[in-house]
This record gives C-alpha cells, sequence and structure tokens, in this order.
C-alpha cells in the first residue's frame, strides 16, 4: 500500500500508463481513498488509479521563481 500524507501536501506520483510506460505526477495532493488518487499539478488535475501506482512521496515545496532583472 502506497502511503501519501494529507491532501494539501505537495507529492509526486508515479504510474503507469496504458501502454505500460510510467510518468510522474507532480502537484498539490487534493485527495486519496482505497481507489483514487487525485493530485493538481501544471498539467491540471490528475485522476490516478490507486492500482497503476508504482510510488509515491512527499516533496518539498517548489522554488521560488527568480525575479527578471
Amino acid at each position: 500500500m502506497i502511503r501519501l500524507p494529507a491532501p494539501g501536501a505537495r507529492v509526486v506520483v508515479r504510474y503507469l500508463l496504458p501502454d505500460g510506460s510510467a510518468t510522474d505526477a507532480l502537484g498539490t495532493l487534493l485527495s486519496a481513498d482505497r481507489e483514487t488518487v487525485v493530485v493538481d499539478g501544471k498539467r491540471g488535475v490528475v485522476r490516478i488509479a490507486v492500482s497503476e501506482i508504482v510510488a509515491a512521496k512527499p516533496v518539498p515545496p517548489a522554488p521560488e521563481r527568480r525575479q527578471r532583472a
């Protein structure tokens, strides 16, 4: 079983695509239950079936954007 932090935390979730390759969802964990994990990242909201998850972990906050000089 994959252990995730509470919703609101920043996470990375690696999951399998239908073709068997893997990809990552990086962003804010919106929700997680026994069947689905929902992550809001740069590519939008991603719903991931728990059965497709390979790995998941919390990650530190994103670095702040640099100001242009």
